[in-house]
């Protein structure tokens, strides 16, 4: 089946749905055409070399976030102390409590580690559903335009899968404890309306965000750095 069948297919479903844009959709075959035939490629190598630099970098963004230390040693991604409760933080510090701070704030990035090894089928699921036309994007697009596409196919069902193994996580590496305690005395301290921080959600959307920011280092270093395009594949449709 040519390539130009696969179009005129997407053109003639759209103008069923009543969502067609004429000359956007030329436009579109025109240049997915283009990036094909400039770089000798064939429908099937740019699926297959998408999938596989997704699945690569993906792989390795799980695996250095979940590592030990995969959070808690990365600046670029470590989660702080939540926003929404500073100023418990701020009253803490000044009573005194800084190594109680400094622990929560670890013990955060440990549940964010030990949740982070359940993403990776997520993602994998969402590489094997990529379709010619989200290819064609993908290849045709900036530095984390595959990071791009993986956050819009999979951030929905990353929150709804990803919360419980947090939860799960956070009861763990016993986080409550260390928030209740913070909270406690915080509470003591001051006669002030109880801050309510939903932690797994906290924790969850951070883990979520780290491991987005991991696989667009991964995509960029593909992209870039030819040593990191680690078969013939990627090698021929990265060049």
């Amino acid at each position: 089946m040519k390539f130009m069948f696969l179009w005129g297919f997407v053109f003639l479903a759209n103008i069923m749905s009543g969502q067609i844009n004429l000359n956007k959709l030329k436009n579109a075959a025109t240049k997915a055409e283009s990036v094909i035939s400039t770089r000798n490629l064939s429908k099937d190598e740019v699926i297959k070399g998408l999938k596989e630099a997704l699945i690569v970098g993906t792989r390795n963004a799980v695996a250095n976030a979940e590592s030990e230390g995969g959070f808690n040693r990365n600046l670029l991604i470590k989660i702080q102390f939540p926003e929404e409760a500073k100023e418990i933080k701020n009253v803490l510090e000044k009573a005194g409590m800084q190594p109680q701070l400094n622990k929560f704030e670890h013990t955060l990035n440990e549940a964010a580690e030990d949740a982070a090894h359940f993403a990776k089928e997520i993602f994998i699921d969402a590489v094997k559903a990529m379709n010619i036309s989200d290819a064609i994007s993908i290849l045709k697009g900036s530095d984390n335009a595959a990071t791009n596409y993986l956050r819009h196919e999979t951030s929905e069902e990353l929150y709804i899968k990803f919360k419980p193994v947090v939860k799960n996580s956070i009861e763990k590496v016993n986080l409550l404890k260390y928030w209740n305690v913070l909270a406690e005395r915080y509470n003591a301290i001051r006669l002030v309306k109880q801050v309510n921080t939903d932690l797994a959600d906290y924790v969850t959307m951070q883990a979520i965000d780290g491991l987005f920011i991991l696989i667009a280092q991964e995509e960029k270093n593909i992209r870039n750095n030819p040593s990191a395009r680690v078969s013939k594949t990627l090698q021929k449709v990265f060049k």
